[in-house]
């Protein structure tokens, strides 16, 4: 049975046959563990002595956002990465300077420290990132994992946390960014309550939608609030949700559409896989990924992997799955030229494609722990969660 989470962020299928298993994850910051994975070519190229700086960026008890914030808050040092990792992990990562400036050698704060591992002349890319790797603790398991291998197959759906996990709004603030309603999306950000959150954040939400002064509830908010806090500061000067949203962080402001966007990556890949499962085999003139991701057309290569539309203003229509997203758009009563936001254009997103299945390398359990490797991309929620199939994934720590 597919758990309500799991439908309310565009997941509608398993893959795999095996029983579920009583068992969770993440119960202390230890019990998962992810670290980057870059190449060695461009490892070798940390041995500039100027340049831009590249730090591996440890955290735990803290997400990848929050952590960079707080180094540019403290230390005035701008740093990017690779890609993001959440609070509830013990994580290692690689992030940069985008500029060529000198920089302190270690960087450190309550929940992160960021060690520098040199210069490179050029700004490391996702390109250079070959994937990560993750040991994962499950508790309280009521009898063993099943058995797993690397050819078992699974779909490469977009994970909880790109949605918010116990909040799940992102791609609901972005589908509204979308379709011009900035009202709804400030809504979504400061009063929706879940019934996955805490009863204390649902009662400050609850609050928050009651206000009469915003400055008044911005006394109230946890430090955890903070973009609730920016809104609300922008609204009790200038109430034009326009300008309330631009207040966001650009990344965070991307993110949502992304979001969206994963959303329907998500609920194609479900709908298309519940009723042609043979869809999932590359064949002539589909869009595949070979060994190095590069984007071409099938060649009979077993190293291929089948792509998937992203949908973007830019939406590449000629391909098996078009069926499938033109029925989605019907019903979100969208189109892929809405994805070109007039009111935001440096949001806007022209589409792309991404990997149908997961590339799961290194495959190993032993007793209670799951180790494995997984390309740039991939969440190893998903993974887990076709191990486990959870009643309730949030419960169970995903």
């Amino acid at each position: 049975m597919i758990p309500q989470i799991d439908k309310e962020i565009g997941i509608s299928v398993y893959t795999t046959n095996s029983s579920p298993v009583s068992g969770k994850i993440k119960q202390n910051q230890n019990d998962f563990l992810v670290k980057e994975i870059l190449s060695e070519k461009a490892i070798d190229l940390f041995n500039n002595s100027n340049g831009h700086a590249v730090y591996l960026l440890k955290k735990s008890g803290i997400d990848t956002n929050h952590a960079l914030t707080d180094i540019e808050k403290r230390y005035g040092l701008v740093l990017k990465s690779l890609g993001l990792k959440d609070a509830n992990a013990k994580t290692e990562q690689y992030v940069y300077t985008y500029k060529k400036i000198n920089s302190l050698e270690e960087y450190s704060g309550m929940k992160y420290s960021a060690h520098r591992l040199g210069f490179t002349q050029k700004p490391i890319s996702k390109k250079d990132m070959l994937g990560n790797y993750f040991e994962i603790k499950v508790s309280d398991l009521n009898k063993s994992l099943p058995s797993f291998t690397s050819d078992e197959k699974i779909l490469n759906f977009f994970g909880y946390q790109r949605f918010g996990s116990k909040r799940p709004i992102t791609h609901l603030v972005g589908k509204s960014i979308v379709k011009g309603d900035y009202e709804q999306a400030l809504e979504y950000l400061l009063s929706f309550s879940s019934e996955y959150d805490s009863e204390k954040n649902n009662e400050i939400r609850k609050l928050i939608s009651e206000r009469k002064s915003e400055l008044e509830v911005i006394e109230l908010l946890p430090h955890s609030m903070d973009i609730e806090r920016n809104l609300l500061k922008q609204l009790s000067t200038d109430s034009d949700p326009k300008n309330a949203i631009r207040s966001i962080p650009l990344r965070l402001r991307r993110f949502y559409i992304q979001a969206y966007q994963s959303f329907l990556f998500n609920k194609t890949l479900s709908l298309a896989y519940e009723f042609e499962e043979e869809l999932f085999f590359p064949t002539t003139d589909d869009v595949c990924f070979d060994r190095n991701s590069i984007l071409g057309k099938f060649e009979n290569d077993p190293d291929q992997k089948l792509a998937i539309p992203l949908i973007g203003h830019s939406y590449y229509k000629k391909s098996r799955f078009d069926y499938y997203i033109k029925k989605i758009l019907d019903e979100e009563l969208l189109t892929p030229k809405d994805f070109f936001i007039k009111d935001f254009q440096e949001i806007s997103v022209d589409g792309g494609f991404r990997n149908a299945s997961i590339n799961h390398l290194n495959f190993e359990i032993d007793e209670n722990l799951i180790k494995f490797q997984l390309t740039r991309g991939s969440y190893a929620t998903i993974v887990l969660r076709e191990i486990l199939k959870p009643e309730n994934p949030l419960d169970c720590g995903f």
